[in-house]
């Protein structure tokens, strides 16, 4: 199918791959930003990534010269917290794998950071983690605390390649206590359904545009959403080969985006 570029007003864009990688911006992101501003095609920053806080976000990508406002991202950090307010978690206590963006959202809707008694587990990417944490959150999820990851994104690309991710830490805790976590992020539908609500559009004006096929582009297929795949990050020319995911659209990079766009 081609790709319908004219009912497309929305667009759900990821960050790790598509508009930097590591703390480097890839070629054209601070144009297309530009691009879409020019169009008035509106846009969330949807990640997965749940180190940092939105605030935290805009000071990254102002360093890498590219100007977005707090309001257009949309974390795994605040759809688990979404999920875990939905959860009725508010004034429980959780044990917490996960940098200032997760502990922040949780903060936000009153969940108690905790390392006692908890009522869950919640993980996403630490990169100052410890075995001795790793330890303990195996056996609080054994204890019967509800076990929860921001994403299952088992690697990420920085400066120096591929390093890992939230879900490599999941994928050691599930090996330790045989317990599978309830995953908010991408692939999942509900991540992209609240990032929609959070930009007012529908599966009919909206695409999600990512360089993963195991999450953004999944995600957007279980919503039968349109989406972009750009070889700047993870997923390759060969993978697509392999794969039974598939993009609508395939582009090498930002700028042939905005030239077919055009």
């Amino acid at each position: 199918m081609a790709f319908p570029f004219p009912q497309i007003r929305r667009l759900l864009i990821d960050l790790d791959g598509v508009m930097y990688r590591g703390n480097v911006a890839l070629p054209h992101a601070h144009d297309f930003v530009h691009w879409l501003r020019e169009r008035d095609i509106q846009y969330r920053l949807v990640t997965n990534n749940a180190t940092l806080t939105p605030v935290q976000y805009v000071e990254k990508l102002r360093k890498m010269g590219i100007d977005v406002g707090e309001d257009e991202f949309f974390t795994s950090a605040l759809a688990t917290a979404l999920y875990l307010r939905e959860q009725g978690a508010r004034g429980q206590a959780a044990f917490v794998i996960g940098e200032d963006g997760l502990v922040e959202a949780l903060h936000e809707i009153g969940v108690r950071i905790h390392e006692g008694e908890v009522d869950w587990v919640v993980v996403g990417l630490d990169r100052h983690l410890t075995y001795d944490k790793l330890a303990g959150a195996a056996l609080k999820i054994g204890a019967g605390a509800r076990f929860v990851g921001t994403n299952p994104d088992r690697s990420f690309p920085s400066e120096r390649g591929l390093v890992p991710g939230a879900g490599a830490l999941l994928a050691a805790l599930s090996a330790t206590t045989g317990i599978e976590p309830m995953v908010i992020g991408k692939p999942e539908p509900l991540m992209l359904q609240l990032a929609m609500i959070s930009l007012g559009s529908t599966i009919d004006d909206t695409a999600m545009l990512g360089d993963r096929l195991d999450t953004d582009i999944q995600g957007a297929g279980a919503l039968h959403m349109p989406s972009i795949l750009t070889l700047t990050g993870v997923s390759t020319k060969a993978d697509l080969e392999r794969s039974r995911i598939q993009p609508t659209l395939v582009v090498e990079d930002l700028s042939q985006l905005m030239r077919e766009w055009s």
